[in-house]
């Protein structure tokens, strides 16, 4: 049950934007529906021409990192899942399976990797980040709840704001520093000249 309790339902809503906060509290209003607390685009079935979004003939692609677009990556690594709209899980199809990669026979023979689709969008989501299963589905579900933000919001997305923002503090950051090398280069010329004079 206390899995559940970081999953459910928006406590408070603040902006428009449903918020969600961990608790006990919350765990008898599993049977309620979410679709009443945010607003999705008219079209659900939309086609979408990201590279994310579709495979080849328009089917949907597992969203592998390294297939994905800046965005994408970027999804699962937010440290504050309660910005996003909620998963109903019953829109959500769980799978375990064998993991992969380094670690050997800990790894190759536990069925420990969760891979998670949510139903309505088509997206899939193989998250196998730890050896916890419980910790692999929590992680799960934060990853797919910003990549379906992605894929109904677009460039309205949680995780393209962000991208948007850090791009925008970067070229601060490049400007200010071209603007201190430029007064330095300034004070250099000043300090050689007035050498000079003397």
């Amino acid at each position: 049950m206390h899995l559940l309790q970081w999953f459910l339902l928006p406590q408070k809503v603040a902006g428009g934007r449903p918020r969600l906060q961990p608790g006990p509290q919350q765990a008898e209003l599993l049977s309620m529906s979410t679709s009443g607390f945010f607003r999705w685009p008219a079209p659900l079935a939309r086609m979408c021409t990201a590279p994310w979004g579709l495979g080849l003939r328009g089917t949907p692609a597992l969203l592998a990192p390294g297939a994905a677009v800046t965005a994408v990556q970027m999804a699962g690594r937010r440290d504050h899942p309660a910005l996003l709209p909620p998963l109903d899980e019953r829109d959500l199809e769980e799978q375990f399976v064998k993991g992969h990669g380094p670690g050997g026979q800990a790894t190759n023979k536990t069925s420990n990797c969760v891979v998670l689709k949510h139903i309505p969008s088509g997206i899939v989501v193989k998250c196998h980040q730890t050896r916890s299963v419980d910790q692999n589905r929590k992680l799960a579900r934060i990853i797919l709840q910003e990549k379906v933000d992605i894929f109904y919001n677009g460039e309205n997305s949680l995780v393209y704001k962000e991208k948007r923002e850090a791009e925008k503090k970067k070229q601060e950051r490049k400007k200010r520093a071209k603007e201190t090398l430029e007064k330095k280069k300034l004070l250099k010329e000043l300090w050689e000249s007035s050498k000079n004079v003397h």
